[in-house]
């Protein structure tokens, strides 16, 4: 069998982040999230609500699946990267989180647009979500193999740009061929495809079963090219897993620029996968947004994440990761707290004419900014975390990182419900996130731009 080349294995390792990303896309942000807070708030409306305290109880329905799937994955990942390690074998793990995410995003298909089985729902929706960060951690860790810290910037900044791309893709599709509007029809003012009844949102639903195929069919490059790394002969035990992640954990004394990156990350992601969780919530329960303008919205966002994606690796090659982060947080600060300070009625305190367009403009704007600085800030991170990284540990260390991206995942939604509850608004619930940004930021400011591999 011949030698796999390194642009083939690179294209390989891309084509995970196109086949991936449809999750955070599709079902996260754009088009299950939303709808799911839909049916949720006129499921609490039917039972007696008025219509924000209904609008925040969804909210607050949604935040608690995100924060119970956050606690799973952040306090397992380091775990089951020591695991990892110790057998180096990679492949079994991502064949086994594959089979959760497929069957958590397909399970989507069953919820009833009455809201009947809302929790039934919420745990596919973690199942799948909980097998595509388990994924990606595995992902992550073959970067450090694919190119010296000069170019990880590069090829992490374009797999992102790729993923977003296969996005984008998927969700024109979804909303010309399947999302049902209104009036029935999908955006293009078709009945949705395949005979799927419009009545009973089969069209919106079947962006589960459709996650779930497009990650089936795009994952096949990845297992043809991307090899899993030489056996080591062992197997490794859970005990012996525990035994090296406090290892990991205590050696961090010794090591305080990864410290201080894993704390500030921890925060910084947790704000970003907080804007990424409600935004579109936000949309349809501040805005009143119908799915397929929310989608439209995500086309813009994730083309923007592409092309920034892009641009943020080649600002990586040049300046390195750290500058980059700095920026990309300080834009979307900025971001979160227009978004706080703008309702259908008003922005930053004055009164808009009624049926003003101005905050839906305003929303797209922070959309492509959200998406484009998001995809910079993710592709980033992981980049100054290769600087931080020993190959020899890739996993071990790509779990400590997923530990600090998941650990207090649970912080933003938890956060988010909270803010949510005490002032039964929707907008006023995202204030939170803004904080996460900032301190984030003051902890990023000590650490080492090079890393602390020389």
């Amino acid at each position: 069998m011949s030698e796999i080349s390194m642009r083939k294995r690179i294209w390989g390792w891309w084509f995970f982040d196109w086949a991936s990303q449809p999750y955070h896309t599709l079902l996260v942000t754009f088009v299950f999230g939303p709808f799911f807070a839909a049916v949720a708030a006129n499921f609490y409306i039917g039972e007696g609500l008025e219509s924000e305290a209904a609008k925040a109880q969804a909210q607050t329905m949604w935040s608690m699946g995100l924060t119970v799937t956050g606690l799973l994955i952040g306090f397992g990942a380091p775990f089951i990267g020591a695991l990892a390690d110790i057998s180096g074998r990679k492949r079994p793990w991502l064949l086994g989180f594959s089979l959760m995410y497929v069957l958590g995003a397909a399970g989507i298909w069953f919820m009833n647009p009455d809201g009947s089985n809302l929790w039934a729902m919420l745990a596919c929706f973690g199942l799948g979500f909980i097998g595509a960060e388990f994924a990606l951690i595995f992902a992550n860790s073959q970067l450090p193999s694919l190119g010296d810290k000069d170019d990880v910037g590069a090829i992490s900044g374009s797999g992102f740009a790729f993923g977003y791309l296969g996005g984008v893709l998927a969700l024109f599709i979804m909303l010309l061929l399947f999302v049902e509007q209104g009036s029935g029809k999908t955006l293009i003012g078709l009945d949705p495809l395949l005979g799927l009844d419009a009545e009973a949102r089969e069209g919106t639903r079947a962006v589960g079963p459709f996650t779930a195929l497009w990650f089936v069919v795009f994952m096949v490059p990845y297992f043809l090219w991307v090899k899993d790394d030489a056996r080591t002969g062992k197997r490794g035990t859970l005990g012996e897993a525990i035994s090296l992640v406090i290892t990991s954990v205590k050696a961090l004394r010794r090591r305080a620029s990864l410290a201080r990156y894993l704390g500030s990350s921890m925060l910084y992601r947790d704000a970003l996968n907080g804007l990424y969780g409600f935004g579109g919530v936000y949309a349809s329960l501040v805005l009143d947004w119908e799915i397929t303008l929310i989608g439209i919205f995500g086309i813009i966002s994730a083309i923007a994440a592409a092309m920034f994606s892009w641009v943020g690796g080649i600002a990586d090659k040049r300046y390195g990761p750290k500058p980059v982060i700095v920026a990309a947080i300080l834009v979307l600060t900025l971001v979160c707290i227009t978004v706080v300070n703008m309702s259908r009625e008003s922005l930053f305190g004055l009164q808009l004419a009624e049926g003003s367009t101005l905050p839906d403009a305003i929303f797209f704007g922070c959309g492509m900014l959200i998406g484009g600085f998001g995809g910079i800030l993710q592709a980033a991170s992981r980049s100054l975390m290769v600087r931080h990284t020993d190959p020899a540990k890739a996993t071990e260390s790509f779990g400590l990182y997923g530990l600090s991206g998941r650990a207090t995942a649970f912080l933003a939604p938890a956060l988010i419900g909270v803010a949510t509850t005490l002032t039964g608004s929707a907008r006023l619930g995202i204030t939170p996130v803004i904080f996460l940004f900032l301190l984030g930021l003051i902890l990023l400011h000590r650490v080492e731009a090079q890393g602390d591999q020389g």
